[in-house]
């Protein structure tokens, strides 16, 4: 029998009737605007929901215009320019869209100018507005300089993005900050006359809050800078003269600017960057509480897209409870970004939008077949993380004309959304089962908590996507996962943690930088592995370069980095070996990246390990990718990389086990075939086996005690049991 609810669609005033009919094929019970768009008159008769999208600091241009002294502003950076002579003109709009941005003349006491071969801050220059330069009179020459100087905001960058792709001619909305004292007050005005005119509209739909993501335009108009953990878009004067009052101290210009870096997610942020952002989370919470108030007053809930605006609504910060939201929504790229929705705290209900976006560059004739199969794709690696904790609700954005021009395609999302239901009905009632709870260990801890490696939900930078790959698989392996920082180790290890495992590149916030300089974080690991635990890292964890070492936890990985410091002793640790990790391991191993000039200590396994026939003396030559290593009771694990795949996923859940010291309990709730996976609900006492394969499958079935049977399973088949 059909099932209804749960399911959001896109509508617009020009498609009320094809709305209506899709309404009812993938049993929608709610509908929400689109950038861009209008809902209907009618539009409470389309559905028992009506999302409406509200913009806090962007859409009202006569307030613009009326205060534009009170617009957003950001510290950016000039190119480098190299002085060849006593006298220095530095352009500083160059590589920027003039349309997004226009330098703040009036404000140059936040500006900057820095000699970038000394590092020393230049005092002597002079500003040019009529010219759009600085001059700096006695510069050292073949010096590099830049200018750090203060924009102001004029073209909501989101727009911008939405404006280009789609051809828009409607009018650019210009930003103002609340930090300001008339916008702080107008925006709660606006708030009560929003709601009282929009008495149709039952969820206020926050798209989002106060501060922009960073994204910065080039001359071009194509994105020049994008960091969706950017908090670059909130320094006004005003943010900043309140920061210093509150904090006891200034900020500069370098300290945003960060020597062009921009204080990215994978720089281990310093002390005054966290206090900033601290101090931006409280001004945001406490904002936006002053507004869920008042659409709760006008009967109507308030619902947080995790997206544009959302600087400073960090969803798992501590002072997000403070917003009073009843709802969170967030585009859905994968696994990870479904657990990083569903698990956001202190509201009521999550939903997800799903892929593809009903937009023109998909939606195209003659697409149809490619547009179903990104549905599948997005579909099949979210469910998977859904069977471990599910979304409250599902949807769709776009226009949804386009997709109703493709037929094959509505009816697919009919069948998806009728099986999300279910899911939500049966997984949604009752915890999982896990084997194993699993940290993961880097600067950033529980506020980035299923965010770390993520770049604008599941984007992914080449570097990066072989460590994103761990969450992907973690996602939707029955273990739990907790995210811990360098500090909470320092604190104490909770005493649940089975494995910690530590991923990224050398010195990035991710795998640790100076924390691994720390005698404290390392004697905290080093004795918690050499107690029985397991320590997993992935491409160059716990690198930091000191005393003879790369890998300061090598004795526990079992390898070390070689940078040319030790290439005079001879590694001979590379006998490949079979092991309990690679036990379903058929043809390669993916490592994405991978990483070069990993050799193995004497007593570690080899598990895997490439040789080259180029610039080796002696046979004795190899890169290892893969490792296992015994640490007093505990264990060590090192992977070179790990992307996503079903074979991969399994690779990385066996490691956990091994190195956990509970490899005989793997097989409980647990399935042969890679492509395959089980979840088991205790509490119901339901087991969920998935095929995530585009094939039938054939897998052996282990329950809880690890009695087996053979399944057979169609193409993207769930099967409940018991």
């Amino acid at each position: 029998m059909k099932t209804t609810g749960r399911v959001t669609i896109p509508t617009d005033e020009s498609f009320v009737e094809g709305t209506k009919e899709i309404a009812a094929k993938w049993g929608a019970d709610a509908v929400r605007d689109c950038d861009g768009t209008v809902l209907p008159a009618n539009v409470a008769e389309l559905a028992d929901k009506v999302y409406n999208t509200y913009f806090i600091v962007r859409g009202d241009n006569e307030w613009a215009d009326k205060h534009p002294e009170e617009t957003h502003r950001t510290f950016l950076m000039s190119e480098r320019t190299l002085a060849e002579g006593k006298t220095l003109e530095i352009e500083v709009m160059k590589g920027y869209f003039p349309q997004q941005i226009v330098p703040d003349w009036e404000n140059l006491s936040y500006w900057e100018v820095i000699d970038r071969t000394t590092g020393e801050v230049v005092s002597d220059w002079k500003a040019d507005e009529a010219r759009g330069i600085v001059k700096i009179e006695k510069a050292e020459e073949m010096h590099e300089y830049t200018v750090d100087f203060m924009a102001k905001v004029i073209w909501h960058p989101v727009q911008i993005y939405n404006y280009l792709t789609n051809n828009w001619t409607c009018a650019k909305q210009k930003m103002y900050d609340p930090a300001f004292p008339h916008t702080a007050e107008y925006i709660k005005e606006h708030m009560r006359k929003w709601c009282d005119e929009h008495p149709e509209t039952n969820v206020v739909r926050f798209t989002t809050f106060l501060y922009q993501f960073t994204l910065i335009f080039n001359e071009q108009g194509k994105e020049k800078y994008v960091d969706w953990f950017g908090y670059g878009l909130s320094t006004s004067p005003a943010m900043l003269e309140d920061f210093k009052k509150e904090y006891g101290y200034a900020l500069r210009a370098e300290d945003f600017i960060d020597g062009g870096c921009y204080n990215t997610p994978f720089r281990v942020p310093n002390k005054r960057f966290k206090d900033y952002m601290e101090f931006v989370e409280k001004r945001v919470c406490r904002t936006v509480r002053s507004l869920t108030d008042i659409v709760h007053e006008k009967g109507k809930e308030a619902m947080m897209f995790l997206g544009d605006d959302w600087i400073g609504a960090e969803p798992y910060g501590e002072h997000f409870a403070e917003t009073g939201l009843d709802a969170v929504v967030g585009s859905v790229g994968g696994g990870v970004t479904v657990r990083m929705l569903s698990e956001i705290p202190h509201v009521k209900y999550r939903e997800g939008r799903f892929l593809p976006y009903f937009f023109p560059d998909t939606f195209f004739e003659g697409n149809e077949e490619n547009a179903v199969a990104e549905l599948n794709r997005n579909w099949t690696t979210a469910r998977r993380a859904m069977m471990r904790k599910p979304l409250d609700r599902m949807g769709f954005g776009g226009y949804l004309s386009l997709a109703a021009k493709f037929p094959t395609f509505v009816d697919r999302v009919s069948e998806i959304c009728e099986e999300f239901r279910g899911i939500v009905d049966m997984a949604g009632k009752a915890k999982p089962y896990c084997g194993l709870t699993v940290a993961i260990l880097n600067c950033w801890g529980k506020k980035r908590s299923w965010m770390s490696h993520m770049v604008a939900h599941e984007l992914w930078y080449q570097p990066v996507y072989s460590y994103q790959g761990i969450l992907e698989a973690i996602s939707g392996l029955a273990v739990n996962v907790k995210f811990v920082s360098f500090e909470d180790v320092k604190a104490g290890i909770d005493g649940d943690i089975d494995v910690i495992i530590n991923v990224g590149d050398g010195y990035t916030a991710y795998s640790g930088g100076e924390y691994w300089n720390d005698e404290g974080v390392v004697r905290a690991i080093r004795s918690w592995v050499r107690e029985g635990h397991g320590f997993i890292g992935v491409g160059e964890p716990t690198e930091y370069v000191k005393g003879g070492r790369t890998f300061v936890l090598a004795d526990v990985l079992g390898v070390d980095k070689e940078i040319g410091f030790t290439m005079s002793e001879d590694k001979y640790n590379i006998e490949k070996k079979a092991h309990f990790i690679t036990e379903d391991v058929r043809g390669e191993i993916d490592y994405g990246e991978g990483k070069k000039n990993i050799y193995a200590l004497p007593g570690a396994d080899v598990l895997d390990i490439e040789f080259s026939d180029r610039f080796r003396r002696n046979v004795n030559v190899g890169e290892v990718k893969l490792a296992a290593n015994a640490c007093g009771k505990g264990r060590g694990v090192y992977i070179a990389g790990l992307p996503y795949s079903a074979q991969n996923a399994r690779l990385l859940y066996r490691a956990m086990f091994w190195s956990a010291g509970k490899e005989n309990e793997l097989k409980r709730a647990f399935v042969s075939d890679p492509a395959t996976e089980c979840t088991y609900y205790p509490e119901m006492k339901k087991y969920a086996v998935i095929n995530n394969a585009a094939e039938a499958k054939k897998t052996v079935f282990y329950d809880i005690d690890g009695n087996e049977k053979e399944l057979a399973l169609g193409p993207g088949e769930i099967v409940w049991i018991g």
